[in-house]
């Protein structure tokens, strides 16, 4: 596997005394413009410490000398480790997206919540839907979010639907095409808000607790997801 660990080195005030404090004082007084740092915490790997600045993932070391972006991969399991720091690092306050952009399915009891980007024309998006559909006990929210070729359309037509989610259901499962129809939608502020959400592709899933989770997911793991939220 490639490593996937970008480094771009920058020269900060030296410190003899390691520590947030100190690191912090360094960044600033190094690179005046540098942007908010919203954090500085000391990892458990190799002595290094995790900066977070204007909404970026980068490491120092322990002496504040040098600051490192990408990605750091444990390389028994593999694992993405700044990946999953990112995901509860950035998570985004579920109970402030504005639910009322999206198409809602209640499922069971409707107790847990998933809030999903997805694209009609989307392979993926597809494979998740089947996935979603053994899945019970769960309010989702779906943003129609088009942004493969000739998918506007399908939303517009899906949105302007006298039933939206029954519409949506019959083209993602059974690849019954809505009729056409024309309406004002609210596509648009779906964009923006999947910009602002740094959405770069679907499906895009966030979970009751702010989780991201980028592309698709099976069944028994958006099972333990879903249940994660209910523990807590």
């Amino acid at each position: 596997m490639k490593t996937l660990i970008t480094l771009f080195l920058f020269t900060l005030l030296s410190s003899a005394h390691a520590g947030e404090n100190e690191i912090r004082k360094s960044l600033q007084s190094k690179f005046p413009g540098i942007g908010k740092i919203e954090h500085i915490v000391k990892t458990p790997y190799s002595g290094m410490y995790e900066v977070v600045i204007d909404d970026q993932l980068l490491y120092t070391d322990a002496q504040g000398e040098y600051l490192f972006e990408g990605n750091i991969i444990e390389a028994k399991s593999h694992r993405d480790l700044s990946g999953e720091r990112r995901r509860v690092l950035f998570a985004i306050d579920f109970d402030k997206l504005p639910l009322d952009l999206a198409i809602k399915k209640v499922k069971g009891n409707g107790k847990r919540k998933l809030a999903i980007f997805t694209d009609p024309n989307c392979s993926f998006c597809r494979r998740l839907e089947k996935e979603l559909s053994g899945i019970s006990d769960v309010t989702l929210y779906f943003f129609l979010y088009p942004i493969f070729p000739g998918s506007d359309e399908i939303v517009r037509n899906v949105l302007c639907s006298k039933n939206p989610i029954k519409a949506w259901d019959d083209w993602m499962l059974s690849e019954i095409s809505p009729v056409k129809s024309v309406c004002p939608t609210q596509t648009e502020q779906v964009l923006a808000l999947g910009q602002k959400l740094h959405v770069n592709g679907t499906p895009n899933l966030i979970f009751g607790n702010g989780i991201q989770a980028p592309g698709y997911l099976p069944a028994e793991e958006l099972e333990k997801n879903l249940n994660q939220l209910v523990q807590k």
